[in-house]
Order: C-alpha cells, then structure tokens, then sequence
C-alpha cells in the first residue's frame, strides 16, 4: 500500500509538472517591438528631471533651488505636457532671505512655466528630459528677477 501511494503521489507530481511546463512551451514567444512600437516609446513626452534625480511627469510642485530649497514651484496645473515643450500655470515660492535666508519668509508670485529643448537625459539616454524652464511672471515678481526668465535643467 505504501509504494501504491507513493507512485501515486509521484505520478500526480509528474502529470502537474508536464502540464505546466507544455502550458509554459505552447504558449507564444514574446515577439520582439516591432519598429512602430520602438517609435512609439520614443516619441513618449519628456521628464522633468528633479534634484533628487528622479523622473517627473506633470509634477504639483518642484524645486528650482535643489542646493538651499529657497526657490520652488507650487500648485502647479499642467495645460499641456508634449514631445516639444509644456505649459503649466501654479504659483513660484521664493524666499526673501531677509535678514539672511535660514530667517527669511517666503513669498508666492503667480508664474506660467514652460518646459522646451528635450534632451537625452544622461542617466537614461533613451529617455528625453525637457533641458530648458521658461518662467513668466503676468504680475508681481521677486525683485531681483525679471519679468520672463530662462534657466538650463540639469541632466
């Protein structure tokens, strides 16, 4: 009886491992992207590279000033987010650093913010990163800024 339930267990063993091993082998091979498909995870938009180095896409908020954090974008709504460029409108939070910046207040001033010159990013060269912020203030702006300026995003 013993040796009866053994080969059993054995036999049940074997048919589960055939069975899934043919699922496993009839199952179609993963065909490899076909040129359209390769196209299509190229054109994908650009990532707005953050301080941390992360990818972001369509971020609520984002630091400009990665080294003391004295200057970030809030409440950011995005219009568009496109191969070429993005537009968003959201608030820009830049401290006074009055007397000197560890005390300082931070004041928000509206700003429209446009992403453009999408760039391999270096960390990941198949991914595009937007390489240029356009900041445009419609009213009031920190003083020392003027009313449209352009930096150069880090890669």
């Amino acid at each position: 009886m013993r040796h009866t339930t053994r080969t059993a267990v054995m036999l049940c063993a074997a048919l589960g491992l055939t069975a899934t091993l043919g699922s496993a082998s009839a199952a179609p091979a993963a065909a490899p992207p076909t040129a359209r498909e390769a196209a299509v995870r190229r054109a994908t938009a650009p990532v707005l590279v953050d301080c941390f180095w992360h990818a972001q896409v369509r971020p609520g908020d984002f630091v400009l000033a990665c080294g003391d954090g004295n200057s970030r974008l809030v409440s950011l709504h995005w219009d568009s987010w496109g191969a070429d460029s993005a537009h968003a409108t959201g608030g820009n939070a830049v401290n006074d650093c009055d007397p000197y910046c560890a005390v300082g207040t931070f004041h928000r001033y509206a700003v429209v913010v446009k992403l453009d010159r999408p760039r391999p990013w270096k960390k990941n060269p198949r991914m595009q990163h937007y390489s240029r912020i356009t900041l445009t203030y419609p009213g009031d702006r920190p003083r020392q800024f003027a009313r449209v300026v352009s930096y150069p995003l880090w890669n």
